[in-house]
């Protein structure tokens, strides 16, 4: 698991209403207890001799989740102009990424997987406390084939701006099998935590449409199986129709992302496999901007409810859920307005903090060591003054997120509460 700074020590947390991502139930006036940045005790509030507790942190009046796991973002997509990204030195490429890194830990995020355009040089400078941001799972590049979601090229052969930044790696163009198993092994050897593939078009991508075909199924097993041959490494597919996550599905994916269209035999086959949606309704529910041509933005109001339609089938059914937001696509640092989303689509609130908690963490292949505030896991921690469970879409505002702890070091504190 990528790992970040660790803290030494012991430090108690008190006083706050506990939600800590396994119980149905808050704990309030609780106490937490972290030692050399693993949670010793997470529980009710115990009577504690002075020199047992260590540093004593008062969390009166608030409320302490798990760090969230945001399992779809893009850090490398960033809100300059495509234009003013292409003339940028390396230098400026990478400080700008690095306060994306930094608005999204600030946000509550202490676990990221970037699905395409971050290098593993940035995992390295955050677990070396170099850089300040979540611990990163990467995918490096997603796969689809020559003129698929993943191909920036123009019909002219050319890249547009924000392909030609410095730094991006080279897109996972992919035909043929041994297209598919040379690719998928040099990922590996770059250091991949997962690896991508587009079942389907994409909807900004400069050749192809939603309804393409990308990857198939049986590319999808082959890919599968070269994942699990090197440390059993999730696949997640990117898939927009129903036929594009059947494919994914049935070849192996772990988790589908989007999965705006799906049938109910669908449904059914990834509650028969425990395969994980990650709705990205953030992306989905957007604003569509005064510039968009009519007929396109026709086209993004059916997908907004086809899309919103089939998660909510899906929610409904039982199919498990993890929190993604597409981030870089919708601003980066608001990565937890997306639980009100899925709130808006069925889930409990405390089942949507657990979607962005342990389930986001499990599908990481991580949830033994974060995900959730019980003993014997990391302590990553979130502290907010607004009450999740009454009003969760406050957790998605600026300054919601009081203090975060990550591996028990306190890395954002805006209440100087550890002071």
């Amino acid at each position: 698991m990528p790992l970040t700074p660790i803290a030494e020590g012991r430090t108690t947390f008190r006083g706050a209403t506990l939600i800590d991502g396994v119980a149905a139930t808050p704990v309030p006036d609780s106490e937490v207890v972290v030692r050399d940045g693993v949670v010793e005790y997470a529980g009710p509030r115990r009577a504690l001799a002075a020199d047992d507790a260590g540093r004593i942190v008062e969390l009166s009046g608030t409320w302490l989740m798990p760090g969230f796991v945001d399992v779809h973002v893009h850090l490398a997509m960033v809100p300059a102009p495509p234009e003013q990204q292409r003339a940028w030195f390396p230098e400026e490429a990478v400080l700008e990424v690095a306060a994306q890194l930094r608005a999204t830990l600030e946000a509550g995020v202490t676990t990221a997987r970037d699905l395409d355009g971050l290098t593993p040089g940035y995992r390295l400078a955050v677990q070396n406390g170099t850089a300040i941001g979540p611990r990163l799972h990467l995918a490096i590049a997603m796969l689809s084939p020559t003129g698929g979601h993943a191909d920036p090229f123009l019909p002219n052969g050319s890249l547009p701006a924000w392909a030609v930044r410095a730094g991006m790696p080279e897109p996972g163009l992919v035909d043929t099998d041994d297209d598919v198993v040379r690719t998928v092994r040099r990922l590996i050897r770059m250091g991949a935590d997962a690896i991508k593939v587009s079942t389907s078009g994409g909807s900004g991508s400069p050749t192809d449409e939603p309804e393409d075909v990308g990857i198939t199924e049986e590319q999808v097993r082959l890919i599968c199986r070269l994942a699990d041959e090197r440390g059993r490494r999730p696949v997640t597919a990117h898939a927009l129709t129903d036929a594009a996550a059947r494919a994914a599905v049935l070849g192996g994916a772990g988790s589908i992302e989007h999965g705006y269209d799906l049938s109910d035999d669908t449904i059914q086959l990834m509650i028969d496999r425990g395969t994980v949606l990650v709705p990205t309704l953030s992306t989905l529910m957007r604003e569509i901007g005064p510039q968009v041509a009519p007929e396109r933005r026709r086209e993004r109001e059916r997908m907004r409810a086809r899309g919103m339609d089939s998660v909510r089938r899906a929610i409904a059914a039982g199919v498990p859920v993890a929190l993604g937001t597409d981030a870089g696509v919708v601003p980066h640092g608001a990565n937890l307005r997306e639980l009100a989303r899925l709130v808006d689509a069925g889930l409990a609130p405390i089942r949507a903090i657990r979607a962005g908690t342990a389930v986001g963490a499990d599908l990481l292949g991580i949830g033994d060591r974060v995900g959730s505030v019980v003993a014997g896991k990391m302590a990553d921690l979130v502290v907010t003054d607004a009450d999740p469970l009454a009003s969760i879409e406050r957790l998605g505002e600026p300054g919601a997120v009081r203090m975060v702890v990550q591996s028990g070091r306190v890395v954002i504190d805006h209440d100087r509460r550890s002071a």
